[in-house]
C-alpha cells in the first residue's frame, strides 16, 4: 500500500537525523531534518566504531561504501588487565566484514553531505520548545519564533531528546555510568607500533585505556572513572591540560603505552567526549503523530560499540514499517521489531562499564575469572549483535520480531 505519510520533521541533524531523512526519502516520504545548532558539528566527537549490522543498514539506503572508505578495519578487540596479560579477545564471526574504527566527525560529514546532495533539506539554529497536533499534521514549535507543520514529527535528536520528554513528560532521563570520557588521535611514529587492526583495550588500575595505531598514528580513548557526573560543558570548563595531567596519573601505574602517549599529547588535540551515560527503557517511543528513533529511544554506553549501528537501523526499520503499514500500526511494528533487540545490547553494555569502574577486590575478581567466562563465549554466540539484517524488500508486516 502506499504510504499514509508523505511528510516527516525529522528533528536532530547528528547521525541519526541525516540516516532517517535518506531513508524516508526511500520509502516515499519527504523529510527535512531540524537542527538546534546554528553550526554544523564538524570536528565534534571522537572514534566510534561501526559494526557490520551497522554497515548493512548503510547498505540499504546506498550509503554503506561512502561511509566505509572513512574508517580503517578494526578486526579484533584485544581485552588486557594492567599488567599485560591477555584477558580475552573477539571480533565479528569471520564470515562477516570487521567493524571499522571511524571519527564521528567524518562520519557526520559524509552523511550531511550525502544528505544534501539527495535533495534534502537541513535547516540550523530550530531548537524545538513544542508541538500542536491535530488528528492530521503535527506542528514544530522552534525558539526563532518560526513553525513547520508534517504528517509526522521524529526525534532524533540524541540522549538528552527533547521529543521524548514532548512524548512522554515523565520519560526517564540519561543514568550516569561513573565514567568520564576523553580521546586523541595523533601521529606517534616511533612510539608504539601498529597494532595490525586490533584495538587493545586495558582494564587498568585506574582508568580504563583503549588504543589502536593505524599508519603511524594512534586512535586512543581513557574512560576515567569520575564520581560527580560532570556535564561535558563542565568537563570542557576544566580545561586540556588539567585533565591530560589527571588521564597520565590515572595511567602511570599500568604496563601500556597509555601515560606516555597522553603525556605527549597537546591540549588542543584533546577530545572531551563528556560523561559516559545510557538510557534506562524508554517506556513511550511514540504518541500520535510522534516517535523516537536512535538514541532518544535507545542509547547504550559507548561500550557496546553498537550505538551508531543500531541508530542506523532504527532509522531504516522506522523508514520501511512507514512505507508499509497505516501510521498506527508502522509506529506499534517498528518498536515491536527494534525494542527486543535494543534493550538486550543495552544491558550487556552495562555489564561492560561495571568491569570498567571496579574497586581494588572486584578488578582482581574481574581479571582472575574473566579469562574463564571469555573461553565460553564465542564469537557464534555473539553473533546475533552483528548479523543482524534489515530486508527492506520485505513488506514490514511480515517480518518476525527480531
Amino acid at each position: 500500500m502506499a504510504t499514509e505519510i508523505k511528510k516527516a520533521l525529522v528533528i536532530g541533524g547528528g547521525v541519526a537525523g541525516p540516516v532517517t531523512a535518506m531513508a524516508l526519502q526511500q520509502a516515499g516520504i519527504e523529510a527535512g531534518v531540524h537542527e538546534a545548532y546554528t553550526e554544523t558539528a564538524t570536528g565534534v566527537g571522537a572514534a566510534l566504531g561501526l559494526a557490520p549490522n551497522g554497515l548493512a543498514a548503510l547498505d540499504v539506503i546506498g550509503t554503506g561504501d561512502l561511509v566505509r572508505r572513512l574508517g580503517d578495519p578494526m578486526d579484533a578487540i584485544v581485552l588486557q588487565s594492567w599488567n599485560g596479560k591477555q584477558l580475552a579477545s573477539f571480533g565479528s564471526p569471520g564470515r562477516l566484514e570487521p567493524t571499522r574504527l571511524v571519527m564521528r566527525s567524518d562520519l557526520y560529514q559524509a552523511l550531511y553531505a550525502e544528505a544534501l546532495r539527495r535533495g534534502i533539506r537541513i535547516e540550523h539554529g530550530k531548537r524545538l520548545i513544542g508541538v500542536t497536533q491535530t488528528a492530521d499534521s503535527v506542528t514544530a514549535e522552534f525558539a526563532d519564533g518560526s513553525t513547520a507543520t508534517g504528517d509526522l514529527l521524529i526525534g532524533a535528536d540524541g540522549i538528552r531528546s527533547t521529543v521524548r520528554g514532548l512524548i512522554d513528560p515523565a520519560a526517564p532521563q540519561p543514568r550516569y555510568a561513573g565514567l568520564q570520557g576523553f580521546g586523541s588521535m595523533n601521529a606517534q611514529a616511533g612510539l608504539v607500533p601498529d597494532t595490525g587492526g586490533k584495538m587493545y583495550m586495558t582494564f587498568g588500575k585506574r582508568a580504563f585505556f583503549g588504543l589502536q595505531v593505524i599508519n603511524g598514528s594512534a586512535v586512543w580513548f581513557v574512560n576515567l572513572p569520575w564520581a560527580e557526573p560532570l556535564t561535558q560543558a563542565e568537563a570542557v570548563a576544566r580545561g586540556a591540560e588539567r585533565w591530560l595531567k589527571e588521564l597520565a596519573t590515572a595511567c602511570a601505574g599500568d604496563r601500556t603505552p597509555a601515560a606516555e602517549l597522553i603525556r605527549r599529547t597537546d591540549p588542543a588535540q584533546l577530545l572531551i567526549t563528556g560523561p559516559m551515560e545510557n538510557m534506562p527503557a524508554v517506556p513511550q517511543w511514540s504518541r500520535d503523530r510522534m516517535v523516537l528513533v536512535g538514541d532518544s529511544a535507545h542509547a547504550p554506553s559507548s561500550s557496546s560499540g553498537q550505538g551508531a549501528s543500531l541508530a542506523i537501523e532504527s532509522a531504516v526499520e522506522l523508514a520501511r514499517c512507514l512505507r508499509d503499514l497505516p501510521l498506527r500500526q508502522a509506529l506499534a511494528r517498528y518498536e515491536e521489531l527494534r525494542r527486543p533487540r535494543v534493550e538486550r545490547i543495552i544491558k550487556a553494555a552495562e555489564r561492560t562499564n561495571s568491569n570498567k569502574a571496579a574497586g581494588p577486590v572486584a578488578r582482581v575478581l574481574r581479571d582472575a575469572l574473566m579469562p574463564l567466562g571469555m573461553k565460553l563465549i564465542s564469537p557464534e554466540k555473539m553473533a546475533w549483535q552483528f548479523e543482524h539484517r534489515i530486508d527492506w524488500s520485505a513488506p514490514a508486516a511480515a517480518t518476525a520480531t527480531a
